[in-house]
């Protein structure tokens, strides 16, 4: 129990002086003349009788009922004649305070208030233990803004029949009933224990109870204290897994135990803004600055931009917590816990913008020499656009992360080349213009490993195979809401210039090697070496082009539908045109039929290099049988 110095503090602090809880009656405005007085303390003395009788009922020195037995428990409405007992003595404690300070009858309604306030506290101690699982922070948050809690929905799913569900109902409702009463009860024992002046002895019951809760709470939630030094030399394997486990509990941690411990708590001592601020600030002060220190650390690590993710996953999670945290630490004493969150997203946004700099860089200095096979895929193709299109399910974290940090281009490529404004009115404008140059500097980046190649066609065909699987996962993620639809049409548009060069520079042999007017009346020796021209520049192609790779199949398609239209109709009705004229020669002069063509124009792009096989060797064909 807290000194008698302290108590007094304590109580002169609330109400100044006992009188301020007592209203105003003619007991205490009439003329003190020697009758009146002899008149009241006549009354008070009946009062105080009529008080001690009840209160010695539940004295635990002098019954020995109740000892086996709590007030509160046993008998709700004497309980409250209880309270009323106490508020009586207080008054008497007051009159004889004003009228006659060295009266015994004060000495005895001191004595009589001190053995109130024991068993009060017992009671409230004992109601805090009893009533522990029903006063849950979840079930407290869950009362808050209905007065009830209606969670059978959450057991419909698991119930089977009709009557489990009402046997669930049933339950749940009873738990709230004896948890109301309980809060009830508390906070009925609270403003009397205050008012009384014993408000100090009856906060450190309270605190020492739930603060133990709280920090059982945090530690059953899976969350363990651990030092700066011992987070900073973590595996960052390990500590990835942390860091996602923080984020699970923190939010049930703060929308649940820190928000119901403060509900709790504000309804108890309801009546005194100093003494529920000071409890739920030791209760959870502690609990919560460890909490929020985890990230305000994390952010400290070394920097590198396979942690980005991690980064913003604590940066979204803070930032969803936020309004929740301003609220529930909104008082001074716990003004701390809103300094470390807000710290916390400081420190993880200059991470952020730092790892967003250092992938910048890595592209930059990305220095492999060695060709793609068949102009396939980059692996640099891959993991850029792999990485860029996670953070784009980040785009509200980044957009605020980089708001205030506009992009500055310091490489010899103009701001101009970026389609979407810098000074746009969009808010996803900052992750906008920085995403977008990114994938201008791998692009750029790609048109350098281009140049490896020294066949043309092969060049465009890498560009456009690389462009094409930029294209494709930026329509497959959130970055097309960020990019836009026009960035999209031009890059389309760019993957198609693509394909017509290497079309161009591909198959323009093939080409040419056809008459303009496969129907135009030819010499026979001309019609031959047409024939022979064809067959050559068309193996030539096919045999260079065997190994070459286009992975997206819908692009393949399309090459191939567009490659087929260029070369096979002109080819078919020069081939309709001179095939009786060369019937006896025809082995010599023809190797295909228009059918053969589309057949090996079907095997391209697959990476399949000749085999001697029909379909992949144009060498080994013999003269068409039908000429």
């Amino acid at each position: 129990m807290a000194t008698k110095g302290m108590r007094t503090l304590f109580f002169h602090h609330h109400s100044k002086s006992p009188s301020s809880s007592i209203p105003s009656s003619p007991l205490h405005t009439r003329p003190s003349s020697p009758l009146h007085l002899s008149f009241s303390e006549s009354m008070i003395d009946g009062t105080i009788a009529t008080a001690e009788s009840i209160i010695s009922k539940w004295d635990t020195e002098s019954s020995s009922y109740s000892k086996i037995t709590s007030l509160f428990y046993e008998n709700r409405h004497e309980a409250r004649e209880f309270l009323q007992s106490v508020r009586d003595v207080q008054r008497s404690m007051h009159f004889y305070v004003n009228h006659n300070s060295r009266s015994q009858k004060l000495v005895h309604a001191r004595t009589l208030m001190q053995t109130a306030m024991k068993l009060l506290e017992k009671e409230f101690y004992q109601i805090l233990v009893i009533n522990r699982d029903q006063l849950d922070p979840e079930s407290v948050s869950g009362r808050s803004s209905t007065g009830k809690r209606s969670n059978l929905s959450d057991y419909e799913e698991d119930m089977g029949s009709e009557d489990e569900i009402q046997i669930a109902g049933k339950s749940i409702q009873e738990v709230e009933r004896v948890a109301s009463i309980a809060m009830e009860d508390l906070q009925a024992i609270a403003q009397c224990m205050i008012s009384s002046g014993y408000g100090m002895e009856c906060a450190k019951i309270y605190k020492i109870m739930r603060k133990s809760i709280v920090d059982e709470g945090i530690y059953r939630l899976g969350f363990q204290q651990m030092s700066s030094n011992h987070i900073l030399k973590m595996d960052w394997e390990v500590l990835e897994h942390k860091i996602k486990n923080w984020v699970n509990v923190s939010k049930i941690a703060v929308k649940t135990l820190f928000y119901g411990e403060r509900i709790l708590c504000y309804y108890v001592f309801t009546n005194s803004n100093t003494i529920k601020e000071s409890c739920f600030s030791e209760i959870a002060k502690d609990a919560a600055t460890h909490l929020f220190a985890f990230p305000e650390t994390v952010a400290k690590c070394k920097k590198s931009p396979e942690k980005m993710f991690r980064f913003l996953d604590l940066y979204d999670a803070i930032s969803e917590l936020w309004p929740y945290v301003d609220s529930i630490f909104s008082y001074e004493l716990t003004s701390t816990i809103k300094t470390k969150a807000i710290n916390s997203l400081i420190e993880l946004s200059d991470g952020v913008r730092s790892m967003l700099a250092e992938f910048e860089s890595s592209m930059q200095k990305d220095s492999s020499r060695s060709p793609i096979s068949g102009g396939g895929l980059h692996p640099l193709t891959r993991y850029v656009m792999n990485y860029l299109c996670f953070l784009g399910d980040y785009k509200e974290a980044l957009a605020n992360i980089l708001a205030d940090y506009p992009l500055q281009v310091q490489h010899p490529m103009p701001e101009a080349m970026l389609q979407n404004s810098l000074t746009a009115e969009n808010p996803l404008s900052s992750i906008s213009s920085r995403l977008e140059w990114l994938i201008l500097v791998l692009l750029r980046k790609l048109d350098g490993k281009a140049e490896l190649y020294k066949d043309v066609g092969l060049l465009y065909l890498f560009l456009a195979n690389n462009l094409q699987y930029v294209v494709s996962k930026v329509r497959g993620c959130d970055l097309r809401y960020i990019l836009g639809a026009d960035w999209i049409s031009k890059h389309e548009s760019k993957v198609r210039q693509y394909v017509a060069n290497y079309e161009r520079m591909a198959w323009s042999k093939v080409a040419s090697a056809l008459p303009q007017n496969p129907t135009y009346e030819m010499e026979p020796q001309k019609v031959k070496e047409r024939f022979r021209e064809f067959n050559s520049a068309f193996e030539a192609a096919y045999r260079s082009q065997s190994g070459w790779v286009v992975p997206d199949g819908k692009l393949r398609d399309e090459i191939k539908v567009s490659v087929a239209k260029k070369i096979v109709p002109v080819y078919r009705a020069f081939y309709e045109k001179y095939r009786v004229l060369l019937r006896g020669e025809s082995g010599k002069f023809v190797r295909f039929a228009p059918e053969d063509l589309e057949n090996y124009l079907s095997d391209l792009f697959h990476g399949n290099r000749i085999s001697g096989s029909g379909s992949g060797s144009v060498s080994s064909l013999h003269p068409q049988g039908s000429m």
